[in-house]
């Protein structure tokens, strides 16, 4: 059964396109559009109109993908914007009517365990698994094996949440990078202690922070979802990313092998948030899964259907 499948995310709009049968999800496809929904909702606490029609656009381009490629079933999902936003509403009642898509905003609970469970599908090794999924508006923790998760919490730090907050220009200045380390040390306190008490047998990064850097470090002069899966950074290298881009402008950063040119404003937050994670949790080296909540929300809808 031919699925579409789309995650509405803070900072980009992603579709996949893959076959289900038999438990088991083949021939993906994935497209990503940054659409940035959130901007301005961590400050406002609304969806701007212009981001409103920029991802109703988005949406409609999205379900004539699926149609195009005789799509049986369409599932789409909001995350923490559309959580946030006090005119949700609105975008699920344009996105039903312009767009004939049924968005389901999901608790960042819920969102943690698609990743959780999308991982899984990527992976061999099955036991005692932390997985970090580093959003626009929320970071992910969530351990466990393919019986269950253990422990799950979703923080409301992410990357555009973050610049928004605390980087105001092109250049991040080292009082704003100070107080944004200050900030987010604080939020993951209590959950860097909770996890270190459990025996990991390996740590896997998800979204568009983690595949960012792993493309960085690989200077991908092409996008390529076979090489980001399963790669892997180390500390070190996310440090020293972290020294390159921060003393970049906005131009420079645009011009970053691997490095989205959407996504450039918002590097420098992402990689200090996955730095900050990585050295509390004293881990020298992450995993890059390019399975995650997408192919967990369809595992989830059709497993259910079968």
């Amino acid at each position: 059964m031919k699925v579409g499948c789309i995650d509405i995310g803070t900072n980009s709009m992603r579709l996949l396109l893959a076959n289900y049968k038999d438990d088991n999800i083949t021939d993906r496809k994935k497209y990503v559009n940054s659409t940035r929904i959130g901007q301005g909702v961590d400050d406002k606490g609304f969806i701007k109109d212009s981001a409103m029609k920029i991802n109703i656009d988005a949406l409609k381009e999205y379900k004539k993908i699926c149609d195009e490629n005789n799509c049986d079933k369409v599932f789409c999902i909001g995350t923490s914007a559309l959580r946030d936003a006090k005119n949700s509403d609105e975008f699920i009642y344009l996105a039903k009517k312009e767009a004939n898509i049924d968005v389901e905003i999901i608790t960042g609970e819920d969102e943690a365990y698609l990743g959780f469970n999308g991982v899984l599908q990527g992976i061999k090794e099955k036991e005692n698994i932390l997985v970090i999924d580093i959003g626009g508006g929320s970071t992910e923790f969530i351990f466990g094996d393919e019986c269950n998760i253990k422990f799950s919490k979703s923080e409301d730090i992410g990357a555009v949440r973050m610049t928004e907050r605390f980087l105001n220009g092109s250049l991040s200045k080292d009082l704003e990078i100070i107080e944004m380390d200050k900030y987010i040390n604080e939020k993951i306190d209590e959950t860097v202690k909770t996890i270190k008490k459990y025996n990991i047998n390996k740590v896997i990064g998800i979204g568009g922070t983690a595949t960012s850097i792993s493309a960085i470090n690989q200077e991908l002069e092409v996008y390529s979802m076979e090489k980001i899966h399963n790669s892997i950074i180390t500390l070190d290298e996310v440090k020293k990313i972290l020294h390159k881009i921060k003393n970049m402008t906005l131009n420079d950063k645009k011009r970053v092998k691997g490095l989205q040119e959407k996504r450039a404003d918002i590097i420098v937050a992402g990689v200090e948030i996955l730095y900050i994670i990585m050295k509390n949790l004293e881990i020298d080296s992450i995993t890059v899964s390019e399975y995650d909540n997408l192919e967990g929300l369809v595992h989830k809808k059709m497993g259910k259907m079968s």
